[in-house]
């Protein structure tokens, strides 16, 4: 049966929410990732092959670890939300998000009425009818992340509008993609690229929405701790695996005296 957390509930016995995004599709990985404590899981449907199956089990171990899982889809899998979800996941990312208009469009997909269109279904999500289909549906439209990540200039023009959908739970940022839309190629630390995410954060925090920092530098990571940011997206796990193996690896080659 799933059991949804608001990151305000999550939030009365932690100071902050760190989250990973996960680009090695595997279940060990994410739960890996779920014992080394993470609060949420990003598992990506944006850049990377994920069968159905692979994918259930990953948000399924998420879950059972008490490791939020989320999805992160493109605009053309939008219909794919409520299949998404019916298998278990917390919420729906919405990848290079440019406008109100897609965030309705998932809002529409992820959340039954009279918030959205989504069909129901029974299964694990209820506790294979252990929990009544009312109280799911409002279990779900209650708690359900919607998060829309801004990757481009038109994202962030468009944000003030995003942020007026009651059902945006929080609003991750993409300064890479940002850097190379800005034609700045891929430089996510251009001083260009900063003020727009800044500003970017500005917008939802004069909304009273969360901001999800990625900080990529120890000064960013300095700054938005001065802003009061409490949810953190720490990177992927692709990086961090490879520059560890390849450090460990050194370590053995080229032991220290």
């Amino acid at each position: 049966m799933i059991s949804l957390t608001s990151p305000d509930e999550r939030l009365q016995s932690q100071s902050a929410l760190y989250g990973i995004l996960n680009s090695v599709p595997h279940p060990t990985i994410v739960e890996m990732i779920a014992t080394a404590g993470y609060d949420f899981v990003l598992l990506d449907l944006e850049h990377l092959p994920h069968n159905e199956t692979l994918l259930s089990h990953c948000i399924q171990l998420g879950q059972l670890k008490g490791c939020i899982p989320l999805v992160r889809i493109t605009v053309d899998d939008i219909p794919r939300a409520g299949r998404i979800l019916d298998m278990g996941a917390h919420g729906i990312v919405l990848a290079r998000t440019e406008s109100a208009q897609q965030v309705s469009a998932l809002r529409d997909a992820m959340f039954f009425p009279p918030l959205g269109t989504r069909g129901i279904t029974g299964g694990s999500v209820t506790g294979f009818g252990t929990m009544p289909l009312g109280d799911y549906i409002g279990h779900v439209n209650e708690k359900l992340w919607l998060v829309p990540m801004i990757e481009t200039v038109p994202g962030i023009d468009a944000i003030d509008e995003i942020l007026r959908i009651p059902q945006v739970t929080l609003v991750m940022e993409g300064a890479l993609d940002l850097a190379m839309n800005m034609q700045l190629g891929p430089q996510p630390s251009h001083p260009d690229v900063e003020m727009h995410i800044r500003l970017l954060a500005s917008r939802c925090i004069a909304a009273g929405k969360r901001f999800c920092a990625n900080p990529r530098t120890p000064q960013q990571q300095q700054f938005w701790r001065s802003q009061g940011i409490d949810c953190w997206l720490c990177g992927e796990d692709r990086g961090f695996l490879f520059r560890t193996l390849k450090q460990h690896l050194t370590d053995f080659v080229s032991p220290h005296p």
